[in-house]
């Protein structure tokens, strides 16, 4: 005879494979901010091209530099918002991203647009 398992064990079984789901979706939503900020790097950079021949050449420099610093604030802010709700989680059949690589993943990214920004400003036009 097949036993059934109980209502409360159904329960906790659900209970389980929610939380999963709003695991993966916070990696998800991480993602989406990663790409955000990647599309405010994107913007700069193209902005800073287009109009690099502008005068006075601080314009586009500038316009340039506040959307990398859009970025770096949308790269950083994902990553505290990422990690403060999988410490809140418990995951329980899903493989989830450490709040280790997350943190390095955000940071690598910062560091990379502020380089990049700083190069803006130290490029010599010819």
């Amino acid at each position: 005879m097949i036993s059934m398992p109980d209502r409360a064990e159904m329960a906790k079984d659900r209970t389980d494979l929610a939380e999963d789901r709003t695991v993966l979706a916070h990696e998800r939503s991480f993602a989406g901010w990663v790409r955000t900020g990647m599309a405010a790097v994107g913007i700069g950079v193209g902005f800073h091209a287009l109009f690099e021949s502008l005068n006075p050449t601080w314009v586009p420099k500038a316009i340039a530099t506040a959307f990398l610093l859009i970025a770096i604030f949308i790269f950083l802010s994902a990553e505290r918002r990422a990690c403060r709700i999988l410490d809140n989680l418990d995951p329980h059949n899903v493989a989830v991203i450490k709040p280790i690589r997350i943190r390095l993943l955000s940071w690598a990214l910062a560091a990379a647009t502020a380089a990049l920004g700083a190069a803006l400003w130290l490029l010599v036009r010819v």
